[in-house]
Formats: C-alpha cells, sequence, structure tokens
C-alpha cells in the first residue's frame, strides 16, 4: 500500500517512521510519503489560507495550493487514482470495520486540514472520506492521520507477526476485548485469574469471551445491540450483577478528531 499525507506541518507526522508503522515501512509492507502543502504556493510568503466568505473567526485553507498539491501527488492518471481521505469532526466516525475497508485499498491520500479547515470545494472535488476520530477538535488532521494509519497499517498482510493479536483486538468482534496478564502469577497481592493457568483452552476461551462481553456491557452497552448473543451470551449478561452506568462517549467512542 502507497500512503501520501499533505500537511503544513511535516514533521507533525514523523511518529510514522517509529514502531509498527515504521518496521512495516523498512519491510517494503507500506510505501509512505509526506508533502508539505507549502511547496505549492506560489507567493513570498507561502500562503495557504485567507479570510472566509461570509464573516466569522479563524481563516480558511485556499483551494489553489490543495488542488495543485493533490494533482501532483495523485499523477493525474486516472486509473490508479489514490482514495483520499479528509480527517474532520463533520466526517463519518472512524471505526475497526473502516480501517479494514481502507486497508484493502492500493493507496491512500491524507489530506491534513488546519484553522477552520480547507474551502468546501476541494473536498467536494477531491475527498472520497472524510472521518472523524470522536467528537471533539483538534488543531488540525494531523493526529487523526496518525490514528487512521496505524490502525489501517496494522491490517496490512505481514505487519504484525501474530495474525490472532488482530482477530482478537477490541472491536474485531463487536466487543471490547477483556483484561490480559503475564508473569508473575502473583503481583502486590493481586492473582492471575487461575483459568487462564489451567491449560484448559475451551475453557479459556469461553472465559475471555465472558470477559469481553461484561466490559462492553459496563462501559460501552450499544455495542451489544449491534451484534448477534448466542444463548450462553445472554446467560453470562442475564446472571452478572447489574452493569454500571456507562460514562459519557462521543460518535463511535474511538478518541480523536481534526479539523
Amino acid at each position: 500500500m502507497r500512503i501520501d499525507v499533505l500537511t503544513i506541518f511535516p514533521d507533525y507526522l514523523r511518529p510514522l517512521e517509529l514502531a509498527l508503522v515504521g518496521r512495516a515501512a523498512a519491510r517494503d509492507l507500506v510505501d509512505i510519503h509526506t508533502h508539505d502543502l507549502r511547496q505549492w504556493t506560489h507567493d513570498v510568503h507561502r500562503t495557504v489560507d485567507d479570510a472566509p466568505y461570509g464573516g466569522g473567526p479563524g481563516m480558511v485553507m485556499r483551494p489553489e495550493p490543495w488542488d495543485e498539491a493533490l494533482r501532483a501527488v495523485s499523477g493525474g492518471d486516472p486509473t490508479r487514482r489514490p482514495r483520499v481521505v479528509v480527517p474532520t469532526p463533520a466526517g463519518v466516525p472512524f471505526t475497526q470495520r473502516y480501517a479494514a475497508e481502507l486497508a484493502e485499498q492500493h493507496w491512500l491520500v491524507f489530506c491534513c486540514g488546519r484553522y477552520e479547515g480547507i474551502d468546501g470545494r476541494v473536498v467536494e472535488a477531491w475527498a472520497d472520506d472524510e472521518i472523524s476520530i470522536g467528537d471533539y477538535v483538534l488543531a488540525g488532521g494531523e493526529a487523526a492521520t496518525l490514528v487512521i494509519v496505524e490502525a489501517v497499517t496494522r491490517l496490512l498482510p505481514g505487519v504484525v507477526g501474530n495474525v490472532e493479536s488482530i482477530t482478537d483486538d477490541s472491536f474485531a468482534h463487536g466487543l471490547l476485548e477483556g483484561a490480559v496478564y503475564t508473569r508473575p502469577p502473583i503481583w502486590r497481592e493481586r492473582e492471575v485469574p487461575a483459568i487462564l493457568r489451567s491449560g484448559d483452552h475451551a475453557a479459556i476461551a469461553r472465559w475471555r469471551r465472558d470477559e469481553a462481553l461484561l466490559r462492553t456491557r459496563r462501559r460501552r452497552p450499544e455495542l451489544l445491540d449491534r451484534i448477534e448473543l448466542s444463548a450462553a451470551d445472554r446467560a453470562v449478561l442475564a446472571n452478572a450483577p447489574n452493569a454500571r452506568s456507562a460514562p459519557p462517549t462521543g460518535g463511535d467512542g474511538l478518541e480523536g478528531s481534526a479539523v
């Protein structure tokens, strides 16, 4: 997969050189390019913004640099047009299912807006996806792009060594993942659940499912309405203590957003 990111702060995207995404790039599993939008400006001040029509606070990113940049980055070949993504709090909520859909693409281009956002005509002409990673506003689209790129990259073949790490993730089956444990078996008088040391894989699988169900009911009860529950699942939920009130969540409950 190729990923291009357009931004006025290229250094903000340096985390893409690190950890899992950086290793994937080093192994040529993903090809990431970051571009400074200002290289497509033509005045001495390298201006990318102007006052909004109709008045109001803040500035709006001008259409000309964005259009030139997108034409240059996309290469002008309509048969290989990238999928263009604009992170924005006005977008569709980002989910694990959305990440899986984007992971099937051969080429993604992210447009990181700043100020009050990108001129709407550019979004209308170019954007395939407007994505929100939560019901709040950040200073720009870079942080949201980092979130989306990492979520997408880890789903690419070969990026994560143990495929089960992906299939057992939170949201992979519509539920939040339960707590996980490692050595030592007892830490500060807190003991690892005995079932996890039993060697009974069927019982462990059932226990993990039960824990996922109960954690989801406590924290994100609305998710239970979106999945098919077995009779055993329903019994676990019916016999457990009443769920505590869930904390307020925004949109799909995943943190982040961007202008």
